[in-house]
């Protein structure tokens, strides 16, 4: 039976470490300011809603607890969403009203009506495009069913209007309230995927200059942070499209984010472009069946474009010279094109580092179409 190990040794400590970090961080995630404006507000429009509930006419009255419901199902970060998410809220209960009536007309609060109404609203969810309303259209018919057993038509009518009220008051204080705009996110996820994409270029030009093998391939493990970091971007990109839509303060915070696309768009090519180079590179140093080879006469030239281009995309968007250092970087690839041609005529093998300066190439090309702001082919 293996030793246990000690609560002082390193590998319990390095866990124990990991699991205060993460606890830190899911503490500062959930007390953000953003995190606690949420709850203010979701706060506030439920005891709003809750007040208006009690003045509603006629039947309604008597389920004023459904209008801090509605209330809360419409509370989203984005004003986009909390209108969506409303309306797919109240689809989903009408649809699930008219479920529960249709059954509840020839069967009372049975077994097989329970099992009936919420299968049919199960089913009625899953039409194209029903979003949140999915879950509610089976939710719906199965309390209309049982709860309203006594009064279904009256049951039904006050909680639609309730819900209905808590979503309208819960779009309003949304919208009027301090409706977020997630911009502040945007230039720093491309800053780090940029300086992410850049490290990479500039660690396996240093490799191309070391005694082969190289002695370190931490740079031939990161597809899979780079492709993270990547996904990242896109999210914080699409969050800030989403909470300007219908946002009244999108007027008093201009962004133009078209461009935030377009440079997205750029970003991602390059991402995809330097994992390709990292794929190409990680072949010809490890694989003992790769066909292909980088010649060492091109070592100098290869690594002097791989760094020019990580400089590039280190410098773009925060350097006066980015069109400096994309000439700079151009003249690396085209003399590294040069070499390449000269191997070639040699016989020597030349189809790794040809498909490295292709994709330098079309990542200097991409940057300098952002800059010049062009649209890229």
């Amino acid at each position: 039976m293996p030793p246990m190990s000690r609560p002082d040794s390193p590998a319990p400590r390095r866990t124990l470490a990991w699991r205060a970090t993460a606890l830190r961080a899911g503490v500062r995630q959930a007390a953000s300011r953003e995190r606690l404006l949420l709850a203010a507000k979701s706060a506030f429009a439920a005891g709003l809603a809750w007040m208006v509930a009690q003045y509603m006419p006629g039947p309604a009255a008597n389920y004023p607890y459904y209008a801090p419901l509605g209330a809360l199902v419409s509370m989203y970060p984005t004003v986009a969403d909390s209108f969506q998410r409303g309306l797919q809220s109240l689809l989903g209960l009408t649809l699930g009203i008219g479920v529960a009536i249709a059954v509840g007309t020839f069967s009372g609060p049975t077994a097989l009506a329970v099992a009936l109404v919420v299968g049919t609203g199960v089913l009625v969810g899953g039409l194209p495009r029903m979003g949140s309303a999915a879950d509610w259209v089976p939710m719906a018919a199965l309390f209309v069913l049982v709860i309203g057993v006594n009064g279904r038509d009256e049951f039904s009518l006050g909680y639609l209007l309730q819900m209905a009220a808590g979503v309208a008051i819960g779009f309003a204080v949304n919208w009027f309230i301090l409706p977020p705009l997630h911009y502040r996110a945007v230039t720093p996820a491309f800053k780090r995927l940029r300086h992410a994409l850049a490290g990479q270029l500039e660690d396996m030009a240093a490799a191309m200059t070391e005694p082969w093998p190289p002695s370190h391939q931490d740079w031939a493990e990161r597809e899979g942070i780079l492709a993270q970091t990547a996904a990242e971007v896109r999210a914080a990109v699409d969050r800030a499209d989403l909470s300007a839509r219908a946002n009244p303060r999108r007027r008093r915070h201009q962004r133009d984010l078209s461009a935030d696309l377009a440079d997205l768009r750029t970003v991602e090519r390059a991402t995809f472009q330097v994992e390709d180079i990292t794929d190409v590179l990680a072949s010809v140093v490890w694989d003992e069946h790769a066909v292909a080879s980088v010649p060492p006469d091109l070592a100098n030239e290869l690594a002097d474009a791989l760094a020019a281009t990580g400089t590039v995309l280190r410098t773009w968007g925060e350097s006066d010279d980015v069109d400096g250092h994309l000439d700079g970087a151009q003249e690396a690839i085209d003399a590294l094109a040069v070499a390449v041609h000269g191997a070639a005529v040699r016989d020597a093998p030349v189809a790794a580092a040809a498909s490295v300066s292709l994709d330098l190439a079309r990542i200097v090309r991409g940057v300098r179409s952002r800059t010049e702001g062009q649209p890229q082919a």
